[in-house]
């Protein structure tokens, strides 16, 4: 009975990692279609200007923050947890280092979106005023906003995607080629923040886009499929 339960809830723990990477995985191309498309946000450069899109679409763009960074954080929490249930009998000491750097990560960019939004907030009604001053405060909050979000360098995007990468490569808990992926995701993360490399940032965000959706469909398809298959490994290591 106990063994019924606890396959019971790993299978409703790996689901709901399964649903998460999906949401990460659409996070990511909303984000894009939002900032890129619509608002043309990285060719409004000069500090005024940014302020005044930020006056004019302040709500759209605090749910969007809402979206890609702090619903982002939580579910990439949920799904680091899942894969960690999944893969921690193949490759225990791997999982636990990766899990507890998805959770800094997850925890950062919650910050990130929380000080993002109340950023801008404050720089739109202080721009009715005191435009320098506005100007001021911004170029603070951006600074530590895209330190701390990865900006400057997926270190920790990376370095997470490419532990769980490995460890499930060496657990048989995911597709090989699916692995593969996910370790050139990583990789090209953790190598976008050295001096000059973060033009790296973007095939590492395409390629953990197939990751997450290649991940969520798997967790959603064989939710135990990595839980029924760790006892025998663990028996015949025994």
């Amino acid at each position: 009975m106990q063994s019924d339960d606890h396959r019971t809830t790993g299978t409703r723990v790996t689901a709901a990692a399964g649903v998460a990477a999906l949401y990460l995985a659409a996070s990511y191309v909303g984000g894009v279609a939002y900032f890129l498309v619509a608002l043309d946000f990285p060719n409004v450069t000069e500090p005024l200007d940014k302020i005044a899109l930020f006056t004019r679409h302040l709500i759209g763009l605090q749910i969007a923050h809402l979206a890609i960074h702090v619903v982002f954080g939580f579910a990439l929490t949920v799904l680091a947890w899942g894969l960690h249930e999944r893969v921690r009998a193949g490759a225990p000491g791997l999982m636990r280092v990766a899990t507890s750097v998805a959770l800094v990560w997850g925890g950062l960019l919650v910050a990130v979106g929380m000080a993002t939004n109340a950023g801008m907030e404050t720089v739109v009604a202080l721009a009715v005023d005191d435009p320098d001053r506005a100007v001021t405060v911004w170029l603070a909050v951006d600074a530590i906003t895209t330190g701390l979000g990865g900006g400057n360098g997926e270190i920790l995007g990376g370095l997470w995607t490419l532990l769980v990468s490995v460890a499930a490569w060496r657990a048989r808990a995911i597709p090989v080629a699916l692995s593969a992926v996910g370790a050139v995701a990583g990789a090209a993360g953790v190598a976008s923040a050295l001096p000059g490399a973060t033009v790296l940032i973007a095939p590492f965000a395409l390629l953990q886009i197939v990751w997450f959706v290649g991940v969520g469909i798997v967790l959603l398809r064989a939710p135990h499929a990595a839980q029924s298959d760790a006892a025998p490994r663990q028996a015949g290591a025994a």
